[in-house]
């Protein structure tokens, strides 16, 4: 299987992401985290370099915290339930995927965005 990267005009921002994703991507973006809003406040309106991020933003099957197009960077915030090994297998796994699209994925944790 050809390894295809992530580019604008070939996939756009949802690479394939099917209705039920972004059900719940929607419902996400209402039960976000004390970090997350906090991060929120510092990205939404393109106030970073005049970048403009997404929250909860569809990828093909997952679910991006954070997404900037145009940078084709996700950030993602984890709490404390990232510590645990299964999770930890998950989000490598998932940070591979993603990578594999041509997206650079960066993460802190919940006290590396408050303090």
């Amino acid at each position: 299987m050809e390894n295809k990267k992530l580019t604008k005009s070939k996939f756009g921002m949802y690479h394939g992401s099917n209705q039920n994703i972004e059900e719940n991507a929607k419902n996400l973006r209402h039960r976000e985290t004390e970090s997350e809003k906090l991060l929120w406040e510092k990205l939404k309106g393109s106030q970073l370099n005049g970048l403009k991020f997404r929250r909860q933003h569809p990828i093909a099957q997952f679910i991006a915290d954070f997404y900037c197009h145009s940078a084709l960077l996700v950030v993602e915030i984890d709490g404390g339930i990232h510590l645990q090994d299964d999770v930890k297998e998950y989000d490598e796994n998932r940070t591979f995927e993603l990578e594999k699209l041509g997206l650079a994925v960066i993460r802190f944790t919940n006290e590396d965005v408050l303090y």
